[in-house]
């Protein structure tokens, strides 16, 4: 946890300044661990991401916590393996939503 806290200190150091002079905005680093843990700005931003989606979509918070954290999850598998092995397949091909839910983007316009 105390290299999660550097590291968000650091990164909060480096672009915060910049980013509220020039972008006029604030900025919170999202800093995960190598073995998946989250910092706190991270949990709360996922938490808050999480809370706006369910109210948007009538889902259970649970549900979209759920589907937030595995989507990370998956992201950070991809994007592991495709650094270790590097990438082999064809970069224009399309990504292909979740089937599960496809029909909660439909339904609600959402953009994926």
């Amino acid at each position: 946890s105390s290299g999660i806290n550097a590291e968000y200190g650091e990164k909060k150091r480096c672009y915060g300044e910049r980013v509220i002079q020039v972008e006029k905005c604030s900025f919170t680093p999202v800093v995960l661990s190598t073995a998946g843990v989250m910092g706190n700005e991270a949990d709360k931003l996922y938490k808050q991401i999480a809370r706006r989606l369910a109210t948007r979509t009538n889902q259970s918070y649970d549900d979209c916590i759920r589907y937030i954290r595995q989507r990370i999850s998956f992201s950070l598998i991809k994007t592991l393996v495709v650094s270790r092995r590097g990438f082999r397949g064809n970069r224009c091909e399309r990504v292909q939503k979740d089937s599960d839910l496809n029909l909660l983007y439909s339904k609600h316009n959402l953009i994926y």
